[in-house]
C-alpha cells in the first residue's frame, strides 16, 4: 500500500473482533478498535503496537444511535488528526449479541436487542460512514452458518443474520457505483468467548460440533479473521453482494 489504509473493527476487544483487527494491522492496515469497553480498546492497540502496527481506540455501542453519531464525530477528528493522509477504507461489523433461547423463553425485549446490535447497528454505522469512505471501500458484515442451517433455540439470532445478509445485498447494488464492495462472512462454529465462551471452553461441546464439520474440528478466532483479511484484499475486488460460509463444512 502507498497509503497505508484505515480499516474499523466493532466488537475488537476480544473474540473474532480482536482477532481480525489484529490480522489487519499485521496486514499493513491502520486499525480503529472500536468496543464499548475503552479498557478492551485500549488493550487491542497496545498489542497492535507492540507488533510494529499503528492503531486508535474508539469507544462505540453499537446497539445505541446516540452513540453511532458521536463515535463517527470522533472517529473523523481522531483520523484527521492521526493518519490525514490515510483513506478510510475498510469497515468491519463485527459486533454482535446472541440470545439463545426456546421459542415460549424469548422475550420481547431480547428479541429487540439482537436485532438492535445485530441488524439497526450495522446499517446505521454504514449509513453514517458511507459518505466518508474511500472510492474502493469495502464492508464485511459477520453473519452466522446458522443463516443456513438450525439448530435449537437459535432462532431469533438466526434470523437476525439472515437480515444482515439480505441489508449487505441491498447496500452492495446502492454503493457499488462508488466501487465499494459489501459482503457477508458467515462463521461456523468458532471458539470464542460469544455465548459465555461454550464453544471454546465445553470440550464436550466442541467434540460435538467437531463431528458436525468436514474438517472435523471447531474453528479458531484467527481463521475468520484470515478470510477477513482475504476478502477485502485487491485480489477479491471483483466479489461483492456475497455471502462467504467460513465454516470448516459445517453441516454440509
Amino acid at each position: 500500500m502507498d497509503r497505508p489504509e484505515i480499516a474499523i473493527v466493532t466488537g475488537a476487544g476480544r473474540g473474532l473482533g480482536q482477532a481480525t483487527a489484529l490480522a489487519l494491522a499485521e496486514n499493513g492496515y491502520r486499525v480503529v478498535v472500536a468496543t464499548r469497553s475503552a479498557a478492551s480498546a485500549d488493550a487491542v492497540v497496545s498489542r497492535i503496537g507492540e507488533a510494529g502496527g499503528e492503531a486508535l481506540p474508539l469507544q462505540l455501542d453499537i446497539g445505541d444511535p446516540r452513540s453511532i453519531g458521536s463515535a463517527t464525530t470522533t472517529l473523523l477528528a481522531a483520523v484527521a488528526a492521526k493518519w490525514p493522509a490515510s483513506p478510510l477504507s475498510v469497515l468491519v461489523n463485527n459486533a454482535g449479541i446472541g440470545h439463545f433461547a426456546p421459542l415460549g423463553e424469548v422475550s420481547a425485549a431480547d428479541f429487540d436487542d439482537t436485532f438492535a446490535v445485530n441488524v439497526r447497528g450495522p446499517f446505521l454505522l454504514i449509513q453514517a460512514l458511507a459518505p466518508h469512505l474511500a472510492e474502493g471501500g469495502r464492508v464485511v458484515t459477520l453473519s452466522s452458518s446458522l443463516s443456513r442451517h438450525v439448530s435449537p433455540a437459535t432462532a431469533v439470532y438466526a434470523a437476525s443474520k439472515a437480515a444482515v445478509e439480505a441489508l449487505s445485498r441491498s447496500l452492495a447494488l446502492e454503493l457499488g457505483r462508488r466501487g465499494i464492495r459489501i459482503n457477508t462472512i458467515a462463521p461456523g462454529p468458532t471458539a470464542t468467548d460469544f455465548n459465555g465462551g461454550a464453544m471454546r471452553d465445553d470440550a464436550e461441546l466442541r467434540a460435538g460440533l467437531s463431528q458436525q464439520t468436514a474438517l472435523g474440528k471447531v474453528g479458531e478466532p484467527a481463521e475468520i479473521a484470515d478470510a477477513v483479511v482475504t476478502l477485502v484484499a485487491p485480489g477479491m475486488r471483483w466479489v461483492t453482494g456475497e455471502r462467504l460460509e467460513v465454516s470448516g463444512g459445517v453441516l454440509l
